[in-house]
C-alpha cells in the first residue's frame, strides 16, 4: 500500500469573544475532543458582531482535514 493519505474535510464555525484566533482555537479544540486524526485547517472566513462600535464576538469559519485511518 502507498503512503499517500486521504482526507475528510469538515467546516466548522468558531466562536469568541476575545479574537479571531481565539475563535480558531475553540473550533479546533472542541473538534479534538470528538474527532480523531485532526490534520490541517484553513480559514475560510472571518467575520464579526459590532456592538457600540466595538467588537462583541468573532466568528471564524474553517475546514479542517481530518486524515482517514488506513484500513486492515
Amino acid at each position: 500500500m502507498s503512503n499517500a493519505h486521504v482526507y475528510k474535510k469538515i467546516e466548522l464555525v468558531g466562536s469568541s469573544t476575545k479574537s479571531s484566533d481565539d475563535a480558531i482555537q475553540q473550533a479546533i479544540a472542541r473538534a479534538s475532543e470528538t474527532l480523531r486524526n485532526l490534520d490541517w485547517f484553513e480559514v475560510v472566513e472571518t467575520r464579526g458582531h459590532i456592538q457600540n462600535g466595538k467588537i462583541a464576538h468573532w466568528q471564524v469559519t474553517l475546514r479542517i482535514g481530518i486524515r482517514l485511518e488506513a484500513e486492515g
